[in-house]
């Protein structure tokens, strides 16, 4: 199900794979090289419908005018949130859980609290530009309040698994909302090389699976 989404930047679209009978809805942005055609991203709005997950993927309003290049944070932050009320009524009443991958989990991240979201599931999350790791987005990471999963790439340029749970141990508070969960052999796109432990299905099934138990502990959290 496709629907427009009217914002000051022009259109966006949501994508929706609707639950018969919903559980919660999870909102997804894309990366800043791709759309929602992501192997990740659809891998998500495949599987998770058919285990009580509605799975909305918003298209940027940049990509659906067929630019190249991604619009500035701000603008990508003002179209997602134009977007929070057509999700809302999707929702129904069920917890929106927000995320996407590279630079949509940074706006997912960013917009967590402003949004009202029950969790936030990031998708090679990126820690810093490729050779400059001193430009770091761990801060973004770090704002969400609530429950926060981070699935990464051991080989991802952006930052690999590793280094991403040794800033964010390192980091200053308590820090234990943020779940990361390594993707052996991945890089940032989540492709793997054929020495690689895991395959591309292989990849595909941790990232339904892991989300799918990370949505589960989040709504037996809160229905406590």
């Amino acid at each position: 199900m496709d629907v427009d989404v009217p914002t000051a930047a022009g259109p966006g679209r949501l994508v929706v794979a609707p639950a018969e009978r919903p559980r919660a809805l999870l909102w997804l942005g894309h990366g800043a090289g791709g759309g929602i055609g992501a192997a990740d991203l659809t891998a998500l709005a495949s599987e998770l419908p058919a285990l009580g997950v509605t799975v909305a993927r918003f298209e940027q309003p940049w990509r659906v005018a067929g630019k190249k290049v991604a619009s500035r944070p701000p603008a990508l932050d003002a179209a997602w949130l134009e977007a929070a009320p057509v999700v809302a009524e999707f929702a129904a009443g069920v917890p929106v859980i927000v995320g996407g991958r590279s630079a949509g989990a940074r706006v997912a991240c960013r917009t967590a609290d402003a949004t009202g979201a029950a969790a936030v599931v990031c998708l090679a999350f990126p820690l810093h530009p490729p050779g400059r790791p001193e430009a770091s987005r761990l801060e973004e990471l770090l704002t969400p309040t609530v429950p926060v999963l981070v699935l990464q790439g051991d080989r991802d340029t952006f930052g690999g698994a590793d280094l991403l749970r040794a800033e964010v141990d390192a980091a200053d508070g308590d820090h234990a909302n943020v779940r990361i969960v390594t993707v052996a052999g991945a890089d940032h796109g989540m492709k793997t090389l054929k020495a690689s432990p895991l395959t591309a299905r292989d990849v595909r099934e941790l990232v339904v699976a892991t989300t799918r138990a990370f949505v589960d502990d989040v709504l037996a959290t809160s229905a406590r």
